[in-house]
């Protein structure tokens, strides 16, 4: 067969392939038997594996491919990917459509509104540019997100491409990725065979099947979708309707619940929602609930958002799970800011198919307002989330003679420092600070995480035997550890020992966006670490900034660079951050302000994909940074430059298609060198 044969062939076995998918994932009709599809798939795997050239990345056959990740990219999303108001009674449904027609006393009447099931599974964002999926994201805080583009394509239900003559230069599709009873069933049977633990829940397995690291895993574990709205999208994608623009997704290939019908005022609400009450347990997926939406999109633009959620939409939630039990004690917890959090210890109950023996209780204003007691018989409630909580007390089981009023502690459980309740806030706090051995431990926890300085191996367990030998107090003791201390603890052999050690060592090559967020700084989490690097540049020029300074940082305000000046002030602070930078810990440096920046990256946009040999991509990415580039996620025609390492995936495919300049590894390395400040 000759090449011109093969790419013709290739191309009729790819088409073939997306239409029967499209057939049982989509319409829910499989056309061919299962044999038969493997035969169409093993013919263009073969024809793919003797012209490797004709591979793309959005062939059928690359839904399993790619490296295991270290970590997953943060994704800042387009357009936010808001929650959505509750109601939880016929009686908040109404008033969700009085304030509708509050708002647009025009729209046609009854309202017509779309009605679909609220799947119980992870949030995510696709993007398709010129109808290949290029990117795929979690919601994470509806701001910033996860890239799990290599997760995504091996979902069967997703395609690669888009079922369209004439795409569309940028079309978003958001929507559910869920596992299914029988595929959750199947997964347990699995990991109990192999002598792992069984997932709680569908909802547990899929997010957790969907964030491996691994994408050969979670090709393994049957995940499905539904999409249930966009965010960026060209113009003209969107129709007149919510279910004309879903409709037409489905022509495009991807999946919509079929369940999605169109309703007419509160009456066709309730009736749907009645109906779904009732279809629920024959479902093999979990729903907690219908969401409506106003269908005219022309109204749902009248109508717009508050700063959480839209208007024109809202979830009907079906009633919680609860169960009664006895609140037996009530502790205190202690965390690593030194914030006091009341825990309800239970006698152990089922709820939701889960057994709980413990939930929390925010704060003590909580406990007040619900006039929680010890002794009492409490309600427990699982609304679809993981964390449980308690509803309040059972008065008619209540025995005033068996139960006592919790009082929080004037000093510390675990230190003895005193507890200092914060002005106008319902905030307890121990005064102990690093003192304190419960927030010494989860500021070591902390310091060590993935996201934080990663030293792999140095977990709670190990920090805390560490703790108890007195080895390590503070993070910089981290960096003092010797092997003849580690072979001393229990569990510890030569190897493992070894392994921790090269870990922290490893450790010490991070970056300053890291660094930052492992120090602990009350309210800095990892977007706030980011930006003040990005802002300062320089480390020594953050500690020492003063507030007026640090409000200049985009998202920081007047508490947030209070809390910073005074974290750098604190002589403890200022002792493990000098030990800290004595052991070694260092980041690239930039060499200059970027404007000063004699370097071909200076003013321009880059983006980085695949594996680098010279280098980390963060430590890349923090390069290009201090030479004054601008390094962003996602390619387009604004790109400047795609450095592209081993596998580098979509980005590199649309890099192509654009004719973006692509660097490999030596070129970049050339350029990198080259640069002068």
């Amino acid at each position: 067969m000759t090449r011109e044969q093969a790419a013709q062939r290739i191309e009729e076995l790819r088409k073939l392939i997306r239409h029967y998918d499209y057939a049982y994932y989509v319409l829910d009709n499989p056309e061919i038997s299962d044999a038969e599809y493997d035969q169409l798939f093993n013919e263009l795997k073969q024809l793919e594996a003797q012209f490797p050239d004709l591979i793309t990345p959005d062939s059928p056959t690359q839904r399993v491919g790619g490296q295991p990740l270290n970590a997953f990219e943060k994704v800042r999303h387009r357009v936010p990917m808001l929650s959505l108001d509750n109601a939880f009674s016929d009686e908040e449904l109404a008033a969700f459509e009085q304030r509708i027609l509050e708002r647009t006393p025009d729209i046609p009447q009854p309202i017509e509104y779309s009605a679909e099931p609220k799947m119980d599974g992870l949030a995510i964002n696709l993007r398709y540019e010129n109808g290949v999926l290029v990117s795929a994201s979690t919601r994470g805080d509806g701001e910033v997100g996860e890239d799990v583009t290599q997760n995504a394509m091996t979902v069967r239900a997703i395609p690669l491409r888009l079922m369209t003559d004439a795409p569309f230069e940028v079309v978003e599709v958001r929507g559910e990725v869920f596992m299914t009873k029988q595929a959750f069933e199947e997964l347990n049977r699995r990991q109990l065979e192999k002598g792992e633990k069984a997932f709680a829940n569908p909802r547990n397995a899929a997010a957790g099947s969907l964030r491996q690291l691994d994408p050969k895993v979670t090709a393994e574990r049957k995940l499905s979708f539904y999409s249930y709205g966009w965010g960026e999208v060209s113009d003209g994608v969107v129709l007149e309707t919510y279910t004309a623009t879903l409709n037409r997704f489905r022509e495009w290939g991807v999946p919509v619940n079929p369940l999605m019908e169109v309703v007419h005022g509160l009456n066709g609400m309730t009736a749907y929602f009645q109906r779904m009450t009732q279809l629920r347990p024959e479902l093999d997926y979990d729903i907690d609930g219908v969401v409506f939406k106003v269908n005219l999109i022309e109204y749902q633009q009248r109508l717009g958002f508050t700063a959480r959620a839209p208007r024109w939409a809202i979830a009907r939630k079906f009633p919680p799970q609860e169960a009664w039990t006895k609140l037996l004690d009530i502790i205190v917890q202690v965390g690593r800011t030194g914030v006091l959090t009341p825990v309800a210890k239970l006698e152990p109950v089922r709820v939701g198919g889960v057994t709980v023996s413990s939930a929390t209780l925010h704060n003590m204003d909580e406990i007040e307002r619900k006039d929680i007691r010890i002794g009492d018989y409490v309600i427990v409630r699982r609304a679809g989330d993981v964390i449980p909580e308690i509803v309040g007390p059972v008065l008619s089981k209540r025995d005033p003679t068996r139960v006592s009023k919790f009082v929080m502690p004037k000093k510390c459980p675990v230190c003895g420092s005193d507890v200092i309740k914060e002005p106008d806030k319902s905030i307890y706090r121990c005064s102990g600070g690093l003192a304190c051995p419960a927030q010494r431990q989860r500021t070591l926890e902390h310091f060590a995480s993935r996201k934080a300085m990663d030293i792999r191996g140095m977990g709670p367990k190990v920090i805390a035997k560490l703790m108890e030998k007195g080895w390590v107090q503070h993070p910089d003791d981290f960096y003092h550890l010797t092997f003849e201390q580690l072979i001393q603890l229990e569990g510890f052999k030569e190897k493992s020992a070894r392994k921790l050690l090269a870990a922290i060592e490893a450790s010490k090559n991070t970056t300053l966006p890291r660094f930052l967020y492992a120090l602990g700084i009350p309210e800095v989490g990892e977007v706030t670490a980011e930006a003040l690097a990005e802002h300062f540049g320089d480390f020594d020029a953050i500690r020492n900034a003063t507030p007026e300074q640090l409000m200049e940082v985009e998202g920081i305000g007047e508490i947030v660079a209070q809390n910073i000046q005074t974290f750098f002030q604190q002589p403890i602070n200022k002792k493990v951050i000098d030990g800290l930078l004595a052991a070694g810990i260092h980041w690239p440096k930039p060499q200059k302000p970027a404007e000063h920046v004699d370097s071909p990256f200076a003013g321009r946009t880059v983006v980085l994909t695949g594996t680098l040999h010279s280098m980390t991509r963060e430590e890349a990415k923090a390069k290009l940074q201090s030479l004054g580039a601008h390094v962003t996620n996602s390619v387009s025609r604004k790109t400047d430059y795609v450095i592209a390492g081993e596998n580098p995936g979509s980005k590199y495919t649309k890099a192509q298609q654009l004719g973006v300049t692509i660097l490999d590894e030596n070129a970049f390395l050339e350029m990198l060198n080259g640069s002068t400040a």
